[in-house]
């Protein structure tokens, strides 16, 4: 047994000793010195031996597993040091390497534009204020005049969130009108910037989320003309002072009279094709739909709790997207909202 106890020593530190990874020294650990291993199988023998061999091998075999158990936690921690080494020197980092160049980002060209004219609107004295994006029926149709059945409050039209119509995202940011008059008293200079939703198809200049400006004045002896020289000025500090514009008369339920401002389409001109094609940024119209606006509905300015007989006032909501086409020379809306890094960049 002896024999066999010291062969067991010499092929277990022999075996150990070319071992290398975790793995090999955990089988050899299972081999020699586990339940089943080659060390409890002879020791299983003892019972075999005469009263005075027993301790005497159990001496040899107590010391022949402790020098295997060392063996193995001194390989363990060799294996372990040179596995670290090994990590280290593929993770290493040569510092003295330039690194390597951050690009600054910039603003959307939609965000350029929108400060900007927020900033043009801020000079001439307007107040920038911001209102809930799920809005109430109540504000965003009732309220300006639009009575129910009208086109707009249609379910094919308009995001609701209850069955009972009663709220929506909002289609516009001219709730803020309403909700600015009820609480404060003329004089009244206010732009409401804002995301909006409507059910409409994306093509060239429509997508079912865009971006609209909305402002309002209300005072003594506020006119058509105050108006049209608001919007002009606006318009020409944008897009200079030859830029083409028009009103066109219109209906809106909640100003009266009403009226359409376009600019001249920057992509044809005006002439309303291209090469002989139509044009595809203002389907041949020439002409590019920039706002809305008109007096503010006397209807409106009472139900505000303003006297309309003292007080008149004037609102206007422009699409930011279409602004922005004309300001950055874009031919389709669809590219604002792609995000295209290629074609940000040249803004």
């Amino acid at each position: 047994m002896k024999e066999q106890l010291e062969l067991i020593k010499a092929q277990a530190i022999a075996a150990l000793d070319t071992a290398d990874t975790p793995a090999a020294l955990e089988e050899l650990r299972v081999r020699y010195l586990g339940k089943k291993g080659e060390l409890t199988a002879v020791l299983k023998m003892m019972g075999k031996l005469s009263a005075e061999e027993r301790p005497v091998m159990g001496q040899i075999a107590n010391s022949v597993r402790a020098d295997i158990e060392n063996m193995l936690e001194q390989r363990k921690s060799a294996v372990h040091a040179a596995a670290l080494d090994a990590k280290l020197a593929a993770e290493k980092i040569d510092v003295t390497i330039p690194g390597n160049t951050v690009a600054m980002g910039h603003e959307h060209p939609m965000n350029k534009v929108l400060q900007e004219i927020k900033d043009i609107f801020v000079g001439m004295g307007y107040q920038i204020v911001d209102g809930p994006e799920v809005e109430l029926a109540a504000y965003n149709f009732t309220r300006l005049n639009i009575e129910e059945g009208h086109p707009s409050r249609d379910r094919s039209d308009t995001f609701y969130f209850t069955d009972d119509d009663k709220v929506l995202l909002r289609t516009q940011t001219s709730p803020m009108q309403v909700r600015v008059m009820e609480n404060a008293k003329p004089p009244i200079c206010i732009l409401a910037p804002g995301r909006v939703y409507r059910k409409d198809e994306a093509d060239a200049t429509h997508s079912p989320m865009f971006h609209q400006i909305e402002g309002l004045v209300v005072d003594e002896n506020i006119t058509m003309g105050d108006l049209k020289g608001a919007l002009i000025t606006v318009m020409r500090r944008i897009y200079g002072q030859d830029a083409q514009m028009r009103f066109r008369p219109h209906h809106f339920p909640f100003t009266e009279p009403s009226c359409e401002m376009d600019m001249q389409c920057h992509k044809c001109h005006g002439t309303g094709e291209i090469d002989g094609q139509v044009c595809s940024t203002c389907h041949g119209e020439g002409w590019i739909e920039l706002l809305g606006a008109g007096m503010v509905h006397p209807d409106v300015l009472k139900g505000c709790g303003i006297d309309p007989e003292k007080y008149s006032g004037f609102a206007f909501g422009m699409g930011l997207e279409r602004m922005a086409m004309g300001r950055m020379r874009i031919n389709d809306l669809r590219l604002i909202f792609d995000n295209v890094v290629r074609f940000l960049n040249q803004f």
